[in-house]
């Protein structure tokens, strides 16, 4: 797999380390219908099945995380990844959550759950 920064690749890592994930892909524009502006599509860097949920995840340089278009992209994967769940739960299918992860919240040991619950207390898991 071909990742555009060393964040991305551990996250990859504890991805394929972590018992509770089943399965995760880098997803095409193609995959995805998320549009952050009514021309503009956003493509989330891994698509994740674990046992009790779904995720869109989104590890950024953290000074970005605050910029105009990182939040738009956060705010429509959310809104995204609520429709989801709310299919989802009429098809007895798992929830979905959008995971925006700072670069330098990302370490190996870490499991998708504990990185999950280090990005809500940031205000950043949606």
């Amino acid at each position: 797999q071909k990742f555009d920064s060393d964040p991305e690749r551990r996250f990859a890592v504890i991805l394929e380390n972590d018992p509770d994930v089943q399965k995760w892909c880098r997803p095409n524009k193609s995959d995805l219908h998320i549009y952050h502006t009514p021309n503009e599509q956003y493509e989330p860097d891994f698509v994740v099945e674990a046992t009790h949920c779904k995720y869109l995840c989104e590890p950024k340089r953290a000074d970005q995380i605050n910029s105009e278009e990182v939040q738009a992209k956060a705010k429509a994967a959310a809104t995204w990844c609520a429709h989801a769940t709310e299919h989802a739960a009429a098809s007895g299918g798992k929830p979905w959550k959008y995971l925006l992860i700072p670069h330098d919240a990302i370490a190996e040991q870490m499991t998708l759950k504990g990185l999950e619950g280090e990005c809500a207390s940031f205000g950043r898991a949606q």
